[in-house]
């Protein structure tokens, strides 16, 4: 069985002599498992195609169960992102982020798109600020994956705007400082309140469009990280590099 299909690589492992073994986020049929074979060899044609972080064409070979690339065409390789190791090291947060949160042979649209608009992002808008870009990926990449937030107003009373508002990273929800103890919960500014709001509700194209700065951007960031790595119980090791270089 032949599948022509565009995708991104999220993963690529080392595998014998010349190989790589790839995760790939297709347009037809979600996260795929494919093996390049001679990837890595000098003067491969599918080389460049099957590189960590690269859009391309695919034709994918399906063999009892197992998928192995045939042809690779790069469609976008991100050259502005990989000049610069944070952006690139922030490019592979993303990218194992998908991955985790990306089901097998399922089409998650609505994913793929939110990690090759932010990609974009690092790569052609270096105006705007890092820590923005992580959090919108960090907020809309979990409404893709059907962890929501809670954000119309105070979970507990109703209110439509919280006052003193807080976010409950292991509920999801937001609520009023004076409704519940504030051991569990973090706080956020007016802005950062109005800035949440827009990344999950807002149109999908304009989620980059919004300026926060200051510690209004800090503190969305922080709960962000924080509400991710709790929902899904683990870390991830890209994250914890882009960390390291962003001190």
């Amino acid at each position: 069985m032949l599948m022509k299909t565009k995708a991104l690589v999220l993963r690529e492992v080392s595998y014998k002599e010349s190989d790589r073994i790839l995760t790939l986020l297709t347009q037809e049929r979600g996260k795929l498992s494919a093996n390049a074979r001679g990837s890595r060899k000098k003067g491969s044609a599918i080389a460049a195609g099957t590189q960590l972080l690269c859009w391309s064409e695919l034709v994918l070979s399906e063999t009892r169960g197992r998928w192995s690339v045939k042809e690779a065409a790069v469609e976008r390789q991100f050259r502005g992102m990989r000049a610069e190791l944070e952006r690139f090291a922030l490019g592979c947060y993303f990218a194992e982020a998908a991955q985790v949160l990306a089901l097998e042979e399922l089409p998650t649209p609505e994913l793929l798109s939110l990690t090759l608009n932010s990609l974009h992002v690092l790569d052609k808008k270096p105006e705007l600020p890092l820590a923005l870009v992580k959090t919108v990926f960090e907020w809309r990449c979990m409404c893709a994956s059907g962890y929501e937030p809670q954000l119309e107003g105070c979970a507990l009373c109703g209110a439509p705007e919280p006052e003193q508002p807080r976010f409950h990273p292991l509920e999801g929800m937001l609520h009023c400082a004076a409704c519940r103890p504030a051991e569990d919960s973090m706080p956020l500014s007016p802005a950062a309140l109005a800035a949440l709001r827009q990344i999950v509700y807002g149109d999908p194209k304009k989620i980059f469009s919004f300026r926060l700065d200051g510690e209004s951007l800090k503190q969305l960031g922080k709960i962000s990280e924080h509400y991710m790595l709790l929902q899904l119980d683990r870390g991830f090791g890209t994250l914890d590099f882009y960390k390291q270089l962003s001190i």
